[in-house]
């Protein structure tokens, strides 16, 4: 099958992980056991996921003039991300201080840097954007760049994967250009007010959505009546950190490789499941081999 072209616009992050047996409480300092220092952000996670997934994909972004982003960008053009249209802007790259517990569970500090200055889209940037299969897109950049690149991608036919994450407000233009909506509990009720109880409000903005719901699995809606809970693919969890964003691009791969949206979804979740079984983000994203080995048909 031709291989699907997706463009990913989103945030790149120096992801800080330390491992602790339980998360601190506020003003208390706790013994940790493991470090490690690795690129992340939802954008190029899902931009190096979505090419394990096997895909081709186009990063678009920004880094800092520091040495964080040196690494960043070297890193990234070493996943096979292509990062001709990366920016680099004076100052700090974006940072994440994540620490994570034994059970997988974690908790993040995101400070943007030069995500923050990643408005106003060049001419390559709208081309990577206009020649893409897909589009995805996430809301740690403006949410102003994110639209203007939904509403050129669904001007070109290029369809548009909105993960909308970290919970925010979103505007209605950009939910005008959007095919499939991906968002968790706390997400879905910044954007309707409910939660897993009625995942079909998300289909008053978009006109299909897949609510994911951690160790529970998925689910899925659209308004052709759709509603089905896809089960979470069980596996033993080391760190949820990039889990979401495996599940979000191997979503938009499996879609542009023409799969029925409901099989993507089951195979977003194998991916999910198989990047949970590592530490760190952008080293835990599987590979094809890896998703499809814990992929389960949809019954």
């Amino acid at each position: 099958m031709p291989q699907t072209r997706v463009a990913v616009v989103g945030s790149a992050n120096m992801d800080v992980v330390g491992t602790t047996a339980a998360l601190p409480r506020p003003g208390e300092t706790v013994l940790g056991s493991d470090f490690v220092m690795v690129p992340g952000g939802k954008g190029a996670n899902q931009a190096i996921a979505a090419v394990r997934a096997g895909a081709s994909c186009a990063f678009l972004g920004a880094i800092g003039s520091d040495a964080f982003g040196v690494t960043l960008k070297a890193r990234i053009t070493a996943a096979g991300v292509d990062t001709s249209q990366l920016r680099v802007v004076y100052g700090s790259s974006g940072v994440a201080l994540v620490m994570v517990n034994a059970t997988g569970e974690n908790a993040i500090l995101v400070v943007p840097g030069a995500n923050s200055a990643f408005t106003g889209l060049t001419e390559g940037e709208l081309h990577a954007v206009r020649e893409a299969d897909v589009l995805v897109a996430q809301l740690e950049v403006p949410v102003e760049t994110v639209t203007e690149a939904a509403v050129a991608a669904r001007a070109a036919g290029t369809r548009v994967v909105l993960n909308a994450a970290p919970a925010r407000p979103v505007p209605a233009e950009l939910l005008a250009a959007v095919d499939l909506l991906v968002v968790n509990e706390t997400e879905a009720r910044t954007l309707t007010g409910r939660g897993r109880d009625a995942p079909e409000a998300l289909l008053d903005l978009v006109p299909r959505a897949v609510l994911t719901l951690g160790a529970e699995g998925a689910r899925y809606v659209d308004r052709d009546g759709t509603s089905v809970h896809v089960p979470a693919v069980k596996v033993d969890v080391v760190d949820s950190t990039a889990a979401g964003d495996a599940f979000t691009a191997a979503l938009a791969v499996a879609w542009g490789e023409g799969r029925e949206l409901l099989d993507a979804v089951c195979w977003a979740a194998a991916a999910g499941a198989a990047c949970a079984r590592r530490l760190g983000a952008s080293v835990a994203l599987p590979r094809r081999i890896e998703i499809d080995e814990l992929y389960v048909a949809p019954s």
